[in-house]
């Protein structure tokens, strides 16, 4: 990798979620960062970027490849025709490694400390001030994971507002056993406002590969005035959202869906 080479992939990193440059060995450029636990390694050879991940979640891989299926995922990482693509690949595996378990948890943590410290002592040791700090952060949290995961965009839809997006679960907060559960991104969906309620209230739910199935309470007139469509269903599932989705799925056919 020549100086200039190296120079582009470096200033890549930086201006997409991998501000730091670690050590290597001349061969390749390794990139992280302070906020998420991603590292990659980065060569370049026939005008082409390979990038390997060398830490990180252990979805990040089958994420980052489903997002870019023509990069020609191998064992040896990722193939990226252009700085651009490079860039892109970058902006994603950072938005990924920030949204993925357990990171949402560390990030948590860290927030909810820095609120309570901020506080005078005796606030910060009242048990209820305490637990509604924990779900405010959380709440928000896991609200930014969403967004990070679905790219800021409906898991059905599409629909790319923010401002008309939630952050649905599928086993409801207060029923979650720990923070990993509640803060987990597969533990739920991003959906518009009006899907985020019916699911809120299990009155529509999904099947295994990602079909929205309606319950009989919204009738077909309901269904159009909503704007229900004939196919819809999640933009992508991953296996780990499996047992949540069950979850889900079998408190809506307990209700008589």
């Amino acid at each position: 990798m020549n100086p200039l080479q190296r120079i582009l992939v470096e200033k890549a990193g930086y201006d997409n979620g991998f501000e730091h440059v670690l050590p290597s060995d001349g061969s390749h450029v390794g990139l992280g960062s302070a906020r998420h636990p991603a590292q990659v390694a980065v060569t370049t050879s026939d005008k082409v970027f390979q990038v390997a991940i060398q830490s990180g979640s252990a979805t990040l891989g089958q994420e980052l490849a489903r997002t870019f299926p023509n990069a020609g995922s191998t064992a040896q990482g990722f193939t990226l025709p252009t700085e651009a693509a490079l860039a892109q690949w970058l902006r994603r595996a950072a938005a990924l490694s920030q949204a993925l378990p357990n990171q949402a948890v560390t990030a948590f943590e860290q927030q909810v400390q820095a609120e309570l410290s901020a506080m005078p002592t005796a606030a910060a040791q009242n048990t209820e001030v305490l637990r509604m700090v924990r779900q405010r952060v959380g709440q928000q949290a896991y609200r930014q994971a969403m967004l990070d995961y679905w790219g800021s965009a409906c898991a059905v839809t599409g629909l790319a507002l923010p401002q008309a997006l939630r952050a649905s679960h599928a086993k409801p907060w207060a029923e979650c056993g720990s923070d990993a559960e509640r803060l987990d991104v597969y533990n739920g969906f991003l959906l518009s406002a009006n899907l985020d309620v019916l699911f809120d209230s299990f009155l529509v739910s999904f099947s295994d590969s990602g079909e929205l199935l309606v319950s009989k309470a919204i009738t077909p007139s309901d269904q159009l005035k909503i704007g229900f469509a004939a196919g819809m269903c999640l933009r992508w599932v991953s296996a780990q959202h499996g047992p949540y989705l069950n979850f889900h799925r079998q408190r809506f056919l307990q209700m008589g869906r």
